[in-house]
């Protein structure tokens, strides 16, 4: 019974009321507010996570998923990579010499980093490499640089480019930098600008040469796991003590944190739109309790029960923001899907990585959004329906 009378009034006091038609005003104002915030910070959320994915999948593959590194000036060897194979057999490793160079070619110089590396094996855990390599056999000397770099240095296929080593070499009455001539064979494009213009690699055979490596030691070993996350600590258990590990998410910690930061930042802020709109709904709700509040006395007057008016409004507020949440949702949805299938907004690749916007809403930034509104609404309903039980029934007949 008081479910049926509550459920009656909220659609009587939903219909339009041509004497009071700024009331419906004020809740058609509460209802495309809440949608539009709701809309925005879909999109907002969307956004934020597409960047996150497109930097974290540029930074996975360049960063590497894990590296190991030697924690002495003893060298990593091959026994201890041929001991990480045999207890993981399911990752893939790539061992690699490292070193700082600065690439000369005519009066252009240019710093960057060089690795040697076997490419049969880098391929396999580097896609931007594998692109970069695929149809070419690489011979010692042979170099691979980013795409930035090449361009800067106007390099073109089998064409010599000088490296200057931060090794020495005994000459005469001083030291002078070990140079030596690399045949450039190609470049690879991260998307990334600071990868595309520092990183270079060659064979592993040729800076063991250059550098007076022994054979079987190596910088370090890269990694390629497909849960990096837990398998570090595996690997961190079985590795000698002069030995260290590395995740990507390690190297980069304060860029994600930032990120992270500015998300929560950005959900807040834009919860705010929504909070605002909420206001509609609290206005809307109080100025029809005021316009019916010698109805609301009759009713309490003729038996109707407190909890019975209390439900109305608060129903009243739930159907004004939940249209509201409902017709967001769809918009926000509409929203995505034509900025995801069509090129309406285009990026400067070199700047974020990609030239489409990236866009991805998690399932869990979604609930979240959901969650929050519906909080807001309801207790934006809340109040305006306990206003409406403190109606003095006697007061508001007599005198009305």
């Amino acid at each position: 019974m008081q479910a049926n009378l509550s459920l009656y009034l909220v659609k009587k006091y939903l219909r339009f009321d041509k004497s009071q038609p700024f009331i419906t005003v004020i809740s058609l104002l509460a209802f495309f507010g809440v949608a539009i915030g709701l809309t925005v910070l879909m999109v907002a959320m969307a956004i934020m996570n597409g960047f996150d994915k497109e930097f974290e999948k540029k930074l996975f593959t360049m960063n590497y998923p894990l590296s190991i590194y030697s924690r002495t000036f003893s060298p990593v060897t091959q026994n201890d990579l041929e001991t990480l194979k045999a207890n993981f057999p399911s990752l893939k490793f790539s061992p690699y010499i490292s070193t700082q160079v600065i690439v000369k070619k005519g009066d252009r110089l240019e710093g960057g980093l060089l690795f040697g590396v076997h490419f049969d094996q880098e391929a396999q855990i580097n896609s931007i490499v594998a692109d970069a390599v695929r149809g070419k056999t690489l011979e010692k000397y042979d170099l691979i640089t980013g795409s930035e770099l090449a361009k800067h240095h106007l390099l073109s296929a089998d064409e010599k480019a000088t490296l200057i080593f931060t090794k020495n070499d005994p000459g005469g009455m001083s030291l002078i930098p070990k140079m030596k001539r690399f045949n450039y064979q190609g470049s690879f494009h991260s998307g990334l600008i600071a990868y595309d213009k520092a990183y270079m690699y060659t064979t592993l055979d040729s800076l063991v040469q250059v550098l007076q490596y022994q054979e079987g030691t190596f910088d370090g070993i890269h990694i390629y796991s497909e849960d990096p996350m837990n398998d570090i600590e595996k690997i961190r258990k079985t590795l000698p003590a002069d030995l260290g590990i590395v995740g990507w998410w390690q190297m980069n910690g304060n860029f994600f944190a930032a990120l992270a930061l500015e998300k929560r930042a950005l959900f807040i802020v834009l919860m705010l739109i929504i909070l605002i709109a909420s206001l509609n709904i609290i206005s809307s709700l109080l100025m029809t309790v005021m316009n019916r509040r010698k109805e609301i006395a009759l009713l309490l007057s003729l038996g109707a029960y407190k909890k019975e008016i209390k439900n109305t409004f608060f129903y009243l507020g739930l159907v004004i923001g939940g249209g509201g949440m409902l017709f967001g949702m769809l918009l926000g949805g509409i929203v995505l899907w034509v900025l995801g299938s069509f090129d309406i907004i285009s990026l400067p690749a070199d700047v974020y990585g990609t030239a489409r916007l990236p866009l991805d809403l998690s399932l869990l930034d979604f609930c979240l959004i959901v969650l929050g509104t519906s909080a807001i609404v309801a207790l934006s309903s809340y109040y305006p329906a306990y206003k409406a039980t403190q109606v003095n029934v006697l007061d508001t007949l007599r005198n009305e």
